[in-house]
């Protein structure tokens, strides 16, 4: 799983239209990070073996973190995020990948007013190589 997040990391980092926004897409958010901000999250993984190849699908969930009191600045980030990602090319180590798709958003409120929280969940299919 470790592979995918650190792909799944790099594809947002390598686009312009999502660092040109973010402050940083994180692991560990380090404390004195700023706002807008995206946390690499929870993961889940089961197998997809054929006959001949050993497969994964692979949930990761990517948290967008904004100040504001709506949730248009991170809607629109998301859309970024899933262009990036939703059915796009994804080296991982060690992989190919076969698919990768978004799956589930959901925007929420922090307990601080200020703050917006959006997950956003993907599914990456894999086989080793």
């Amino acid at each position: 799983m470790w592979a995918i997040q650190v792909a799944v990391r790099n594809a947002l980092l390598d686009d312009t239209d999502i660092t040109d926004v973010v402050t940083g897409v994180y692991d560990h958010v380090p404390e004195n990070a700023g706002f807008p901000y995206i946390t690499v999250g929870e993961a889940t993984e089961t197998s997809d073996n054929t006959h001949n190849t050993f497969g994964h699908q692979t949930t990761v969930t990517l948290h967008i973190w904004t100040r504001q009191r709506g949730h248009k600045q991170g809607l629109e980030l998301l859309q970024s995020v899933k262009a990036a990602l939703d059915r796009q090319p994804l080296t991982v180590d060690g992989r190919h990948t076969v698919l990768i798709r978004h799956e589930f958003t959901q925007t929420l409120r922090d307990p601080d007013p200020e703050v917006r929280h959006i997950p956003a969940r993907f599914r990456v299919i894999t086989q080793e190589v």
